[in-house]
């Protein structure tokens, strides 16, 4: 009798990237300036005080633009993404970047660094280290796992897609193994930089466009 080969394991997928700016207004701006197309409103998120603004990638993917909610009261801990350092302030006061993605799993186990959050009928449980800090500066990806349907079935499609993800970091082989263990299938390029770094391009109807 032939054994039967195992079914392929299922693998972690882009699920987005992530530009953070001073102001929501500044970073919706200067992306809709750049795509020629515009952004879809968000949310606001308590638990970091932070608010963002939405962008299609296709059916499975998506772009977010998040900066701290003026109106928002402080958060009882650090804010995600970095956001609350002087590292990324003083990157910020340059203007908006391309700061992190976010890889999509099947499953998230609870442990230390994964919490449950919601945004209106949003469910979603994510990786975010208790100090706040960028998982290798920005390059090593947060991990995300849905409850409800992600973002992409609601937003509308405006032609944007991701090309290819570059990621350069100081040492690759640790970032490369990661991405192995989850099984990551897309298109995602590692580097060896001198500083960590990411660079999207994406296919607009316009034209392509580095972020």
């Amino acid at each position: 009798m032939t054994a039967r080969p195992a079914p392929p394991r299922p693998g972690a997928r882009l699920d987005h990237l992530v530009i953070a700016a001073r102001t929501l207004e500044e970073g919706r701006a200067w992306l809709e300036g750049r795509l020629h197309c515009p952004l879809e409103p968000g949310g606001e998120h308590e638990l970091f005080g932070t608010h963002n603004a939405l962008l299609s990638l296709g059916p499975d993917a998506y772009l977010e633009v998040i900066a701290v909610n003026p109106q928002a009261p402080a958060p009882g801990r650090p804010r995600w993404f970095g956001l609350d350092t002087p590292d990324m302030q003083r990157r910020l006061s340059h203007g908006p970047a391309l700061i992190h993605w976010v890889a999509g799993v099947p499953h998230l186990p609870a442990g230390p660094g994964v919490l449950a959050l919601s945004r209106g009928a949003n469910r979603w449980t994510l990786t975010v280290p208790a100090d706040g800090h960028l998982p290798g500066g920005g390059p090593h990806p947060s991990l995300i796992c849905w409850e409800t349907p992600p973002p992409p079935t609601r937003l509308p499609d405006r032609g944007v897609r991701l090309g290819t993800l570059h990621l350069g970091t100081p040492d690759p082989d640790p970032l490369r193994a990661a991405l192995n263990t989850l099984n990551f299938m897309g298109e995602v390029e590692v580097q060896e930089a001198p500083q960590p770094e990411l660079r999207a391009v994406l296919t607009t109807p316009g034209g392509p466009v580095e972020l």
